[in-house]
């Protein structure tokens, strides 16, 4: 029986490569968009982009391969093979182990363990759980401590306008692939689970903003400096897939057992931050309660 697309059985979104949070994913997510469109199932355009990076260790297979009754995750580590289903949803999960296979499979390591020990019951128990969360939610920061202090003090005002110039020392990269999902249609509420990886970039030159490393998007050239052109792209290419190499090592190291139990993220309305959206430069939308909510108190909890 053949495999249908989704792009067979729903229209395909437009995604904007261009927006800061899919700008690093681009070379990567492009091509694998472009092979949906064209009548790939999603497994068989992830396993195309697996072979043309070289990674043999990564296998995307239909859903059907998955036995029913068996949990994903120990399926996964069992078979060293990826179930992906035509979705959206898979589709920016196989974008994940291709650009994070080292902290990917820490996550699935420490999940198959969970299962192993705890079984698959109804209700996760709290290290699952917080795997779980770090997998579809996850944001990775690199910053000043400044940034820190405020973010886990949800002091929004000191966080994103008093101290707004220390995000041209951070990078920001969304890891969870429920969340990229989300960013397809942008919200202001959309809020990550934002986990610290050590250390915080030291720019060379001068940053822009947050992902100052990522690829531009080519520009429009005469014929003379096309090649030159060309060769910085590449120079560009290989210095974000180094820092990318980089940043994986670095969040592997840090998943560890207690801090993900402990759940030690902290909450991070995305559009908040800035050069991401061009709304957060009005005076007034930090203000915005619903979303950049003040810290638990005792009192408040007691209200609820």
């Amino acid at each position: 029986m053949a495999h249908a697309s989704l792009s067979q059985v729903s229209p395909w979104p437009t995604i904007d490569w261009q927006a800061p949070w899919f700008a690093p994913l681009a070379a990567l997510g492009q091509p694998v968009s472009a092979a949906v469109v064209s009548g790939h199932s999603v497994a068989q355009a992830l396993n195309q982009a697996a072979q043309r990076l070289g990674r043999t260790d990564l296998c995307f297979v239909p859903q059907s391969e998955l036995p029913k009754g068996q949990a994903y995750e120990a399926f996964i580590h069992a078979h060293q093979r990826i179930p992906t289903r035509d979705n959206l949803h898979d589709f920016f999960n196989g974008l994940c182990w291709l650009r994070f296979g080292r902290s990917k499979r820490r996550l699935n390591q420490l999940q198959a363990q969970d299962i192993a020990r705890q079984g698959v019951a109804q209700q996760r128990g709290a290290l699952r759980d917080a795997l779980t969360v770090f997998d579809e939610n996850a944001v990775l920061l690199q910053a000043p401590d400044g940034l820190w202090q405020a973010l886990g003090a949800r002091d929004w005002q000191n966080l994103f306008v008093r101290q707004r110039h220390l995000w041209a020392q951070a990078r920001v990269e969304v890891f969870g692939h429920a969340l990229l999902e989300k960013l397809v249609q942008p919200y202001v509420a959309i809020t990550g689970h934002a986990w610290r990886v050590a250390p915080a970039p030291t720019p060379i030159a001068p940053m822009a903003g947050p992902n100052a490393h990522a690829v531009s998007a080519p520009m429009h050239t005469n014929a003379n400096t096309q090649m030159q052109m060309q060769m910085q792209m590449q120079m560009q290419m290989q210095g974000a897939a180094n820092a990318d190499a980089e940043l994986d090592a670095c969040l592997c190291d840090s998943l560890k057992e207690d801090l993900l139990q402990r759940k030690a993220f902290a909450p991070l309305p995305v559009l908040g931050v800035p050069g991401w959206w061009n709304a957060n430069e009005v005076e007034g939308f930090y203000g915005q309660t619903q979303v950049f909510r003040a810290p638990r108190t005792l009192d408040t909890d007691k209200s609820h």
